[in-house]
């Protein structure tokens, strides 16, 4: 499974964002090459006008539960409403480095 066209679809099919945009930052981890296992999503959506941030959160967790049941480790999101993603200038955030932290050197 391609994670990313799967995130990429099924956040599409149910809320039809203006924006979305998902990176697979696995490389940034120490993870095996190929992992598929972090991913930053950038969302804006009408669906989350009125919608508390966890909200916004949740709802994206369900949609990616497939996902998050395995491959994916870590699912970064940044959900915006069109009238907040214009406020913080249409560009989404970027990830800092990783800090290190596997048991895989172990």
């Amino acid at each position: 499974m391609q994670v990313k066209a799967f995130l990429e679809s099924t956040i599409t099919e149910a809320i039809s964002p203006s924006y979305l945009e998902v990176v697979d930052e696995s490389f940034m981890h120490n993870v095996p090459e190929g992992a598929q296992s972090h991913f930053k999503v950038t969302v804006v959506s009408d669906t989350f006008e009125g919608k508390r941030l966890i909200a916004r959160h949740r709802e994206i967790n369900a949609l990616a539960a497939e996902a998050l049941e395995g491959p994916v480790h870590a699912l970064a999101l940044h959900t915006y409403t069109q009238e907040e993603w214009i406020k913080r200038g249409g560009e989404p955030l970027s990830s800092p480095n990783c800090l290190g932290g596997s048991k895989l050197d172990n």
